[in-house]
């Protein structure tokens, strides 16, 4: 799919050195729209930064290196982009991480919590001011979902890879549906906010260490982001779930559409912020 070209615009994508989250940056790159690009390698993000300035039409390109398992990071790289920018359109919360030798970070999360979940929501919340009425925020979600242990959450109780991914997948689903909530609740001029499931098994870095397989055509996860941030099918899916394996609009799982446990969820997330902050 080709998505239409519209005024340039300004986005951010997170994890934007290889997998889903390169694959978006080339496709939206030759539209004109300025590109901010997050990774955590910098070599690996001048890499992608020289392919995509390579491309013709291409509009600006800037890179962030951040790690995002180390929520201080998150915070100075939300303050780079407000020092940087007075306004961002789309933010794609695409970073992501599966299974990974050391799973403990060095605030005490797991690991997979940390980049799935905590960070996408510090990030989201430090960059409001940016993020007028119009603008979007993608957060990428899974099929892989369980429900969320808040001990876990916190750090502390361990979890096998795949039981920290389904449920960090799950929690950021679950914050995306409160945070739409709230915003509408105080009545913000806010931006649309949509969790995405881009498709199962891709051939992402990810799957191929994750599961051993060569995975589904990248492309699929990369046409839904792209619709997610342009398209008017995602104009008004605040708080909505989109399933790329079904090609539609669907449910999450049953706790996503609980709103007291969404509720406690994104209580239990800024209470690790506070905790850190503090």
């Amino acid at each position: 799919m080709t998505t239409p070209k519209t005024t340039p615009l300004t986005m951010l994508i997170t994890g934007a050195t290889d997998g889903i989250g390169l694959a978006t940056a080339r496709q939206l790159a030759p539209q004109g729209h300025t590109l901010l690009l997050h990774g955590r390698n910098p070599d690996k993000l001048a890499n992608a930064q020289k392919a995509l300035l390579a491309m013709p039409g291409v509009g600006r390109i800037e890179t962030y290196v951040a790690d995002l398992s180390h929520l201080a990071e998150v915070e100075s790289l939300a303050q780079a982009l407000l020092q940087n920018h007075q306004q961002l359109d789309v933010l794609i919360n695409n970073a992501g991480i599966y299974r990974t030798p050391e799973t403990r970070t060095a605030d005490g999360l797991d690991v997979r919590f940390a980049v799935n979940t905590v960070a996408p929501y510090l990030l989201t919340q430090r960059l409001l001011p940016l993020l007028g009425s119009t603008a979007r925020v993608v957060n990428l979600s899974s099929a892989a979902q369980a429900p969320v242990d808040l001990d876990a959450l916190a750090g502390r109780v361990p979890l096998a890879d795949m039981a920290a991914y389904a449920q960090s997948k799950l929690a950021i689903t679950m914050w995306t549906n409160q945070m739409a909530f709230a915003l509408k609740e105080k009545g913000l001029q806010s931006p649309m906010v949509v969790s995405v499931n881009p498709g199962s098994l891709l051939a992402t870095k990810m799957v191929k260490e994750g599961f051993g397989v060569a995975g589904n055509d990248i492309a699929i996860g990369a046409d839904v982001l792209c619709r997610a941030a342009l398209a008017g099918e995602f104009a008004d899916a605040g708080g909505k779930y989109f399933d790329n394996d079904a090609g539609r609009f669907g449910s999450p799982h049953p706790d996503a559409l609980d709103a007291k446990k969404n509720e406690a969820v994104a209580d239990a997330i800024e209470a690790i912020i506070g905790k850190l902050e503090g």
